[in-house]
C-alpha cells in the first residue's frame, strides 16, 4: 500500500509547549524507511515549516497557513499540474486571501466593536515569543505571514463583557466580509475561502496522478484540523495537553488515539505501518 501522510504540527507532531518532536522519532524513522511522503499541513508560515523541513530532512510538498497555499518543490512531480506562481524554488498553488486584506478586515471589526483584537501583525518578534513560547528566530518566522492572520481577543475584567458573545459577533462579521475563520490550539485565525481539507484534496489528486492509488492518513488535534481529517482515508485525532480530545470534534468516523500530541502521533503511525507489514 502506498501511503501519504498529512499532519498538523503544533500540538500534534510537535509538543504544544516545548515544540519538540522527539517523542515521535520512532514513527518518523519508519516513515523514512518506507519512503512515505510526510506532508506538513499546518497553520504555520512557510518560513516556520522550512525550518522544520531542514531539521527533519523532509523534502516533500507542504501546506501552509491553514490551507492558504501549497508549496511544491520544483521538479518534485513528473506529472503535470496547475499552479499559480513560481517562488523561491517552489511551484505554489495559492488558495488563500492575501495577508494585507485579512489585516484590514480585522482592523475594521476591531474599530466597530471597540474590542481589542491582537493579531501577529500588531506584535514584534519578542512579543510573539512571549505569547507563544517560541524562541526569537522562530517568532520572526511566525510573523512572516502570507495568507492567514492569527489573533487573540483581549477583554479586560472590568469590561464585564460576555466573551462568547463577542466571539460570535467577531466571527459573524468575518463571514459577512466574505472571509472565513477557524480556531487552532492557541489562536483564532482569519483567512480566505481556504482550509486544510481543500489543500489536502488538491495535493492528493496530484499524488494519484504520479503514483496511482494511494491511501491518505491525516493527523490533527484541533478544530482547524477537521477539514483535513474529513479529506483523508484514515483520520486520526490525538489528545490535547489536558489529556482529552478536542471536545468540539465529535465525528464518529475519526479515529481517537490515546496519547498527547507526538506521543499519540507516534502510536498511531507505528500501529498503521507495522500492521501493514
Amino acid at each position: 500500500m502506498k501511503y501519504i501522510i498529512f499532519t498538523d504540527m503544533d500540538g500534534t507532531l510537535i509538543d504544544h509547549d516545548t515544540y519538540s518532536y522527539k517523542e515521535a522519532e520512532d514513527a518518523l524513522q519508519l516513515i523514512k524507511k518506507n519512503n512515505i511522503p510526510l506532508i506538513f499541513c499546518t497553520s504555520k508560515t512557510r518560513k516556520e515549516i522550512e525550518t522544520f523541513c531542514n531539521k527533519m530532512e523532509v523534502n516533500h510538498p507542504f501546506i501552509s497557513e491553514n490551507g492558504g497555499a501549497i508549496y511544491i518543490p520544483i521538479n518534485y512531480f513528473a506529472a503535470e499540474y496547475d499552479y499559480d506562481i513560481e517562488y523561491e524554488g517552489y511551484n505554489v498553488i495559492e488558495l488563500g486571501t492575501r495577508y494585507n486584506i485579512l489585516r484590514n478586515v480585522l482592523k475594521d471589526i476591531q474599530n466597530a466593536l471597540e474590542t481589542e483584537i491582537v493579531g501577529f501583525g500588531d506584535l514584534d518578534a519578542t512579543q510573539i515569543s512571549q505569547l507563544t513560547g517560541l524562541d526569537i528566530k522562530s517568532a520572526e518566522n511566525a510573523s512572516v505571514r502570507e495568507y492567514d492572520e492569527a489573533f487573540t481577543i483581549k477583554i479586560q475584567d472590568e469590561q464585564n463583557i460576555d466573551v462568547n458573545q463577542i466571539i460570535d459577533i467577531i466571527t459573524s462579521k468575518i463571514t459577512s466580509s466574505g472571509l472565513t475563520y477557524t480556531k487552532g490550539g492557541r489562536f483564532w485565525h482569519i483567512m480566505g475561502d481556504n482550509d486544510k481539507g481543500k489543500a489536502v484534496a488538491i495535493l492528493t489528486d496530484i499524488y494519484q496522478k504520479e503514483l496511482g492509488n494511494v491511501k491518505t492518513i491525516g493527523l490533527g488535534d484541533s478544530l482547524n484540523d477537521l477539514p483535513m481529517l474529513h479529506s483523508v482515508d484514515i483520520p486520526i485525532l490525538v489528545q490535547k495537553p489536558t489529556g482529552s480530545h478536542d471536545p468540539e470534534i465529535t465525528d464518529p468516523s475519526i479515529n481517537y488515539i490515546d496519547g498527547i500530541g507526538p506521543v499519540g502521533w507516534n502510536k498511531a503511525i507505528t500501529n498503521i505501518l507495522i500492521k501493514d507489514r
